[in-house]
């Protein structure tokens, strides 16, 4: 899910060529059909290397027109290398038919889609897929429908549990109304004679101009009649709660066993809230299915980048050099040629783990997450702003640290819109927050990985969000967001994953783990580990009423007051994977 300015990104990823596109030969089929098991026709343009034979076969699927995929360096690659290519419009998109439901029909479509192309006289039977974003999401629908002649993927920046990808720590996202109003609305008004921008251009003016400081703030969140005829599915989507069983047609944990595929996991630490925590349990839940296989076939590369931005050297204002630049194409070929092709090129000895430190500014390889050597270290939430090594002595209780939370006046994230690093350093003076930070470091702390927290929060409101802003404060102020939003809140009331929801009781203090946030991150000597507090970040993700009513129904609002211990009884800590330097060699 991505804004306009995300999904054009991702499509410049895929579309930038190194070399003139091929000129469409014989061997190019426009339009062709692909059926699937109930009926519905997929329409696909297949290119294939000019010579006749059998080719390796590689699949794209997308809802943003198949068309633009002709032109990306991977498709140029790969008809050198002599593998067809597959581009297929997803079912309802562009010149598919039926209707399109985001998700839901890609595990059988693209199942049908991948032994479709096995079975053509111009496949070899050996096939492979690609693709980020949307694109990387449907590979994931797919193989865990165990198609046989899907052979390796390569799904970049995408999830593993609709639980933190449209939500995330039981929050509404709400860039789905972008990705909605940018994406999927100016095709379906074409198609419904429904009035309206109909373009993606048009839709992208209308959003600067107006929509987008109006749609994300509604209240309650169905209140939005401009979108209730072209895509019903996100009403849908808003009536089920993160636990609901009616998710578990996305759920992707639990079920790597059923995955036969070799897969490359791409992600970037400034990805969307999903990003991270995706492609790691992804890979090691791969990894877990697999053990005992001499080469598990799975393989993870975490680099500093936000969604779409693969080959790009900074994210947001912070510049990490041409050494954070992937050869995405590259990449991909590379395993393909090793787990499609068969080709012995040793892709089966790389590292299992790549992953980039920021501010290091280099690349850390290992055959395993977390990455060895990794120890935990905590530091406690101290009175006073403080946040320290030593746990809580038990001799005296210390007063918690209190702020305000108003969902009528939420805090604002500054850079909405604007992915990846900024200097959040306004945020700290906020009145509405809490910021507890280190003294200036004596020694460089490496973090990469997954972050644990452990904070134990009280409010005098049945419910209340939590969001835990990691940042890299630099001695001249500068403020690092180290991940993107959403991987650092938690609602309180689903602070129990898998259960039903649990609301807060007056004078209950009850401890919030957050899930997902992970990162990969130098804190130079003399910077501090700061952490930001609130109760809202919007219009990121949606508001927590506080009044115990879900924001999809309801449009009342209370204040409250949140008070985080930081006592012997009730102490609050982040714990931070910390790795150690390389040996010298």
């Amino acid at each position: 899910m991505t804004t306009l300015s995300l999904v054009l990104g991702v499509w410049l990823v895929l579309a930038r060529p190194a070399a003139p596109t091929p000129s469409p030969s014989a061997a190019t089929l426009r339009d062709v059909p692909v059926p699937m098991r109930d009926g519905v026709v997929l329409r696909a343009d297949v290119l294939r290397p000019s010579e006749s034979g059998k080719f390796p076969t590689l699949i794209l699927r997308t809802p943003y027109n198949r068309s633009r995929g002709e032109e990306s360096e991977v498709v140029t690659q790969a008809l050198a290398r002599g593998y067809a290519i597959v581009l297929q419009d997803v079912r309802g998109r562009y010149a598919s038919g039926g209707e399109y439901v985001p998700y839901a029909n890609e595990g059988k479509d693209g199942y049908d889609t991948i032994e479709w192309a096995a079975a053509q006289p111009w496949s070899s039977g050996d096939v492979g897929t690609f693709g980020l974003s949307y694109p990387a999401a449907v590979q994931w629908l797919a193989a865990v429908e165990s198609p046989p002649h899907l052979k390796a993927m390569v799904p970049a920046m995408t999830f593993s549990s609709p639980r933190n990808f449209f939500y995330a720590g039981g929050a509404w996202d709400l860039s789905w109304i972008s990705w909605i109003w940018d994406n999927i609305a100016p095709d379906a008004r074409v198609k419904k004679s429904l009035p309206g921008p109909r373009t993606g251009r048009e839709a992208g003016a209308a959003w600067r101009a107006k929509e987008g400081a109006i749609l994300p703030f509604r209240l309650p969140l169905t209140d939005l009649p401009e979108l209730r005829a072209e895509a019903p599915f996100y009403f849908d989507w808003l009536a089920h709660p993160p636990e609901d069983a009616y998710w578990d047609w996305a759920e992707l944990r639990g079920r790597y066993g059923k995955v036969r595929a070799a897969v490359l996991n791409i992600s970037g630490w400034h990805d969307e809230a999903y990003g991270p925590e995706g492609a790691m349990t992804n890979f090691q839940g791969l990894v877990a299915a697999r053990a005992g296989e001499s080469d598990p076939r799975t393989r993870i590369i975490l680099g500093p980048w936000v969604h779409g931005g693969v080959d790009s050297g900074r994210a947001g204002e912070r510049v990490f050099g041409p050494q954070a630049e992937l050869d995405y194409p590259g990449e991909i070929l590379r395993f393909m040629d090793r787990y499609v092709r068969g080709l012995e090129n040793g892709a089966e000895k790389d590292p299992r783990v790549r992953a980039f430190v920021m501010g290091e500014n280099v690349w850390r390889s290992a055959d395993a997450l977390p990455l060895p050597g990794t120890t935990a270290v905590s530091l406690y939430l101290a009175p006073g702003g403080r946040l320290v090594r030593e746990a809580p002595a038990a001799k005296k209780a210390a007063e918690p640290t209190a702020f305000a939370s108003d969902p009528a006046n939420p805090v604002i994230n500054a850079f909405a819109g604007k992915a990846g690093a900024h200097d959040y350093r306004a945020l700290a003076v906020r009145k509405d927050v809490a910021v507890f930070e280190t003294e200036p470091l004596e020694q460089p702390l490496r973090v990469v990985g997954a972050i644990e927290t452990e904070i134990a929060l009280s409010a005098d409101a049945p419910d209340v969000d939590l969001w835990v802003k990691l940042e890299d404060v630099a001695p001249d102020g500068t403020a690092w967001n180290l991940s993107s939003p959403g991987t650092d809140v938690l609602r309180a009331s689903w602070r129990e994953a898998g259960k039903p929801r649990k609301p807060l009781r007056s004078g209950e203090v009850a401890v919030l783990r957050l899930p997902n946030l992970r990162t990969g991150n130098l804190f130079a000597r003399g910077h501090r580990v700061r952490i930001v507090l609130c109760g809202s970040f919007m219009p990121d993700f949606s508001r927590n009423l506080q009044t115990g009513e879900s924001e999809t129904s309801s449009g009342k609002t209370r204040k409250a007051v949140i008070r985080i211990h930081h006592d012997a009884s009730n102490a609050s800590r982040i714990v931070l994977p910390v790795v150690p330097d390389e040996p010298k060699r």
